[in-house]
């Protein structure tokens, strides 16, 4: 078994954020109480509580000719996956960050989008050109 990763983020309405994650970007929810939930994004557990008013303010950068959310969180899917959730998000008229091409040409080349959920928080989505190069230059 890969390792998964497990975050664990502030949200302001459960049901949105079920909604959002179960029925827009079709993956599973995992175990539940009152006050949080956890998302099954693609093997990775995302805890989301009930944790009122937050501040959140994030800062971006630069990143190739383009400018990125510093506080993100995503998941890496082969190029099939990628492309139907794309594609299903554009249809749903979702505010998308256009799709962009990192390190074209070069080692770690990356397809990219951004969506960002009922609490704020930008998710990305990439696929990698050569998954070998998703940790290490080849």
């Amino acid at each position: 078994m890969e390792s998964r990763f497990h975050l664990a983020l502030p949200c302001l309405d459960l049901a949105e954020t079920r909604a959002f994650y179960l029925d827009i970007l079709d993956v599973a929810i995992g175990r539940q109480g009152e006050r949080w939930i956890d998302v099954d994004l693609y093997g990775h557990q995302i805890t989301f509580a009930l944790a009122g008013d937050y501040s959140f303010d994030y800062r971006n950068y630069r990143f190739d000719e383009y400018t990125l959310p510093a506080f993100h969180f995503g998941v890496i899917l082969d190029k099939t996956k990628w492309n139907d959730l794309y594609t299903k998000l554009s249809d749903l008229d979702l505010e998308i960050t256009s799709q962009a091409t990192y390190l074209e040409n070069s080692s770690g080349e990356q397809y990219s989008f951004f969506v960002q959920d009922p609490n704020g928080y930008m998710v990305e989505f990439k696929s990698f050109k050569d998954d070998r190069e998703i940790f290490h230059s080849l």
